[in-house]
């Protein structure tokens, strides 16, 4: 009874972020307006259409004003996403004659911020469709509780308590409506500024703008076959970079901005370790292009800066075929997409922030061998000094997310060699699968329209699980085997009983 009442009183503010969700899928219709590209009105009106009347229909199951507990919330987050994939995969198959499998694996890669494509020709896509699937990564890669909590007049602990189980365990935001308002404000102006900046590098408006939405939201979905090689532009290039950074770092850091301290932005820890990784990996990745690769010292440069700042950050933009690199640099760039982005970002990865705890960690766990058990050694994180007890947890607690992170690679690896003979190479595979998981989207051409059924809904569990960094989904495996459990115990109980 009292998981009902949690389940409840979750599914109430799911319910007004699914109504929202409903309100905001209708701005493809001025896209659909502006191109005339009327046979689109019915397909369109599906994903409104079922967001609203989802919304209706569970805001207004009887709920007590409660907080949720921790496990019901994030198995509801989990369920959410998947649902929300479900419903984004409607004007696909209503609009273009996509199979559902397809469409749902287009929608989730667009929800999760995922550069993978189910599209056979992006060139002959209507642009109503093209702006649904950059709209969904540009509101995918905040988060869609965010939502939830700038609507509210009131905000309340279920909803951030939601919004910490969508797989944003940094404090994006206070606990207070005015500033994920502000958060949302900060997020348009980057979006429409980055667009202008854009456009001087000879792009279109609507070029600029698609790009904009998906780069800001490292998502990386673009308008045309050939990806960013359709412009074969490297100032685009170049402007596409410091994008794909602000994507990537916590956005609480462009609070700075608001209030005009722009070198803020600069003394935080976090971004000065984006920063050195994206240097030493774009060099080692073009120094080994020119070895490996074979390429000019120019080419080289040009393709490992981009693609290496593209992997650390998980945005999925490549200027470049991946299947012709050697396994060197692929293996450094693979090691990027896994690390990804920052907390608070709307970066995938372990999150660098994560990585960093965990080694001054074990540097902690080390220094503490060569001084006597009754000398206290200090861990100190971001700033500030953490007990033994606190020290303990948090670095055990990051570990077990890159492991877990890690042992799911390896049994998707096996399952994916076993579903699919291919001649990609096993290093190719893998880093498709990294990709996946980490919600990059970066490809060597492993995944796509001919690869099988059980392939597609393979990389679509594994960009679910990315995007809410999988222990949702252990928590709900884990009560289901509980049931079972309880189940069978009470059968075997009844029977000694008879």
């Amino acid at each position: 009874m009292k998981r009902t009442r949690h389940l409840a009183m979750i599914a109430h503010d799911m319910g007004l972020i699914f109504e929202f969700l409903g309100i905001v899928s209708l701005l493809p219709f001025l896209i659909l307006v502006i191109f005339g590209e009327w046979d689109l009105l019915l397909p369109m009106a599906t994903a409104p259409f079922v967001f609203l009347a989802t919304g209706f229909l569970i805001s207004h199951i009887p709920h007590e004003d409660i907080e949720p507990s921790l496990s019901a919330t994030l198995s509801a987050v989990a369920l959410s996403w998947l649902a929300i994939a479900f419903v984004g995969a409607l004007p696909f198959v209503f609009g273009l004659g996509m199979s559902y499998t397809d469409a749902v694996f287009e929608a989730m890669a667009g929800w999760t911020g995922t550069a993978f494509s189910m599209i056979p020709s992006l060139d002959q896509t209507p642009d109503t469709l093209l702006f649904w699937r950059s709209f969904m990564q540009w509101v995918g890669g905040i988060g869609v509780i965010v939502f939830g909590i700038s609507l509210r007049t009131k905000t309340r602990v279920s909803l951030f308590r939601m919004y910490r189980a969508e797989g944003r365990e940094d404090a994006l935001v206070s606990a207070t409506t005015s500033s994920s308002r502000r958060l949302w404000m900060i997020y348009l102006v980057l979006t429409f500024g980055f667009t202008g900046l854009v456009m001087l590098t000879g792009i279109p408006l609507w070029d600029s703008l698609n790009l904009v939405m998906t780069t800001i939201a490292t998502g990386g979905f673009t308008l045309h076959d050939t990806g960013l090689a359709y412009y074969n532009n490297a100032a685009l290039e170049a402007v596409l970079i410091p994008v794909m950074f602000a994507g990537s770092i916590p956005f609480k850091v462009f609070l700075f901005l608001y209030h005009g301290k722009v070198m803020g932005i600069f003394r935080d820890q976090t971004v000065r370790i984006l920063l050195l990784i994206a240097v030493i990996g774009a060099a080692l990745i073009s120094l080994d292009l020119s070895i490996f690769s074979n390429l000019s010292p120019l080419s080289a440069v040009r393709q490992g800066t981009f693609t290496a700042v593209s992997g650390l950050t998980t945005c999925g933009l490549q200027n470049t075929s991946l299947h012709h690199w050697a396994t060197v640099p692929l293996a450094i760039l693979a090691m990027m997409v896994f690390i990804g982005g920052a907390m608070g970002s709307t970066a995938g990865g372990i999150k660098v922030n994560r990585l960093a705890l965990v080694f001054e960690g074990v540097k902690w766990w080390f220094r503490r061998f060569f001084v006597s058990s009754r000398v206290l050694v200090p861990l100190r994180v971001g700033g500030r000094t953490l007990s033994v007890e606190r020290s303990n947890l948090a670095v055990s607690k990051n570990l077990l997310v890159i492991v877990i992170y890690v042992l799911t690679i390896f049994l998707a690896t096996v399952i994916a060699l076993h579903l699919y003979i291919t001649s990609f190479r096993l290093d190719e595979v893998v880093f498709e699968i990294v990709s996946a998981l980490s919600n990059s989207g970066l490809s060597v051409g492993f995944i796509g329209p001919e690869s099988p059924l059980s392939m597609k809904w393979l990389f679509i569990t594994l960009m679910w699980l990315g995007r809410i960094e999988i222990a949702p989904v252990l928590i709900i495996a884990m009560g289901i085997f509980r049931e079972i459990r309880d189940d069978l115990a009470k059968d075997v109980s009844e029977t000694r009983y008879q």
